[in-house]
C-alpha cells in the first residue's frame, strides 16, 4: 500500500477523523492477517487501543471458526450416505455439553453457485473473511445515506430475499430436514440471479441460517428432521445487483404448546414496535428500550450478545443496533439510512452460549428463542420495509409492519 492511499484514509481510532499522514500501522493487524489498520499518531493509537483490539478479538475467533468448519472431517457426509450415518452426531458434538435437547447431524457437502453469478468479496476467500468490512470497520465513522438510485437496487435484493425467505418457508413441514430448506433455499437463489450471502461468509458452509427451538441464531441446516412441535427460525440473505437483502421469520411446526406460541408472537412484535419508532430524529439506542419494554411486558427476554446494523453494499456495517436497554448505541436515523432491526427474544434468561461448530449460538437454560428480521430505509415521513411481506392487493411501499397473524407461520 503506497504513502497516497495511506493519505486518503482517516484514523482507525473510534471517533478520530484527522487524516493518516504517516505509516504508523497497528502490528497486530498485520501479524492476525488483517488488513492494516493505521493511525494518526503513536498517542492516538496507545489511548483508544482497547477498543481497537476488540477487532483483534473477533478475527481470532471467526478465523478459528473458519479452520473449523472447513474441514468436512466428522461433519459432512453425502447425501447418498445411510440414514443412520446422516443422521448421527459431528466429530465435535460427541463429548459437548449442551444445554437443551436439540442435538446437531451430520450436513452435506457445500453447494455450488452458478457461473456468472455475481459474488460478494468474502466468497472465494479461504476463510470467508470480508476485507471491504474490515476496511469499513476499521475507518468507517459516519453511517452511509443511500441515494435514490442506489435504493432500486437495494429494494430488488431485498425483494428478492423475500421471495427467496417465502420459498423455504413453504417447503418447511415435519419430516423435512433442514438441509432440504438449504437446498430450496440455495435453488432459489439461483433462479433468481442471487449469491445466498450466509455461503462462505467467515466459513460459514451453508446459504441460510435454520434455528430450532433454543437455537437463537445461525444454526446450520443438517440432516435433522423437523419435528412436529418445533419452532424454525429461517433466516435469509439475497446479494445480486451489488447489494444485499437480510430478512428472518420464525415457523410454528405442527402442534406448538402455548409458551411457544406466546414466545413468537412476543418476537413478532417486539420488532413490530421497535420499527414503529423509525424516522428521521430517532437515536438508535431507543429502539432497544422499546424492545426490551414489549418482551418483559410478555414474560419474556432479549439477547444481549447479537444485534441490528448497516446494511446494503456491506452485509454488515454501521450502525449496530443493539435490541436491549440502556445500550449505548451511537447515532441518530437519517433520510436513506438502510439497517437491519433483529431481536432475538428468549422464554427463559437472556444469556446465550455457542455450540463447538463455532456458529450455533444457543440459549444458556435450554428454553426456545424467537427472531423476526426485516431490511428498512428510513424515509421523510418514517420507513419502508424494504423485505415486507406481500399482501394482498396492497400496492405502493410498506411502511408499517402489518399486525401478528399466526396463521402466516403456522407449517
Amino acid at each position: 500500500q503506497n504513502m497516497s492511499s495511506i493519505n486518503a484514509q482517516q484514523c482507525a481510532s473510534p471517533g478520530c477523523s484527522k487524516a493518516i499522514s504517516s505509516r504508523l500501522a497497528c502490528p497486530k493487524c498485520i501479524s492476525i492477517g488483517l488488513p492494516a489498520s493505521y493511525f494518526c499518531s503513536q498517542s492516538c493509537f496507545t489511548t483508544n487501543y482497547k477498543e481497537h483490539a476488540k477487532i483483534h478479538k473477533l478475527a481470532k475467533q471467526v478465523l478459528a471458526g473458519g479452520d473449523n468448519l472447513q474441514s468436512a472431517s466428522g461433519t459432512v457426509c453425502p447425501e447418498s450416505a445411510p440414514v443412520e450415518t446422516k443422521s448421527s452426531l459431528p466429530d465435535w458434538a460427541n463429548k459437548f455439553s449442551f444445554t437443551g435437547n436439540l442435538r446437531p447431524a451430520m450436513q452435506s457437502p457445500r453447494r455450488a453457485v452458478t457461473p456468472g453469478i455475481i459474488q460478494p468479496d468474502y466468497a472465494t476467500h479461504a476463510n470467508g473473511v470480508s476485507y471491504f468490512e474490515q476496511n469499513d470497520r476499521a475507518s468507517n465513522t459516519a453511517i452511509r445515506i443511500y441515494k435514490d438510485w442506489e435504493l432500486e437496487d437495494l429494494r430488488h435484493a431485498c425483494e428478492m430475499g423475500r421471495e427467496v425467505l417465502d420459498e423455504g418457508g413453504k417447503a418447511l413441514r415435519v419430516g423435512v430436514t433442514t438441509d432440504e430448506i438449504d437446498r430450496v433455499v440455495h435453488e432459489a437463489c439461483m433462479e433468481r440471479d442471487c449469491y445466498p450471502s450466509p455461503l462462505n461468509y467467515y466459513s460459514f458452509p451453508k446459504s441460510v441460517c435454520t434455528s430450532i427451538n433454543e437455537v437463537i441464531c445461525h444454526g446450520i441446516p443438517d440432516y435433522r428432521e423437523v419435528q412436529d412441535g418445533d419452532i424454525v427460525n429461517i433466516d435469509v440473505t439475497t446479494y445480486t445487483k451489488g447489494y444485499h437483502g437480510d430478512l428472518n421469520e420464525t415457523f410454528f411446526v405442527g402442534d406448538c404448546d402455548k409458551d411457544s406460541k406466546r414466545l413468537v408472537k412476543t418476537a413478532y412484535n417486539s420488532l413490530k414496535v421497535a420499527l414503529d419508532k423509525c424516522q428521521p430524529g430517532t437515536l438508535y439506542r431507543d429502539l432497544g428500550t422499546a424492545i426490551q419494554k414489549h418482551a418483559t411486558q410478555n414474560g419474556c427476554s432479549v439477547v444481549k450478545t447479537y444485534c441490528g446494523h448497516g446494511i446494503g453494499e456491506l452485509f454488515h456495517t454501521a450502525p449496530n443496533i443493539p435490541h436491549y436497554h440502556k445500550n449505548k448505541a451511537k447515532g441518530i436515523m437519517k433520510v436513506g439510512h438502510v439497517f437491519t432491526v433483529e431481536p432475538m427474544i428468549n422464554l427463559g434468561t437472556s444469556g446465550d452460549k455457542t455450540w463447538g461448530d463455532n456458529w450455533t449460538a444457543v440459549t444458556t437454560d435450554g428454553k426456545r428463542s424467537s427472531q423476526f428480521e426485516h431490511t428498512v430505509v428510513v424515509t421523510e415521513t418514517g420507513l419502508e420495509l424494504l423485505t415486507a411481506r406481500k399482501m394482498d392487493g396492497s400496492e405502493g411501499p410498506c411502511t408499517v409492519m402489518p399486525e401478528w397473524n399466526e396463521e402466516w407461520f403456522q407449517r
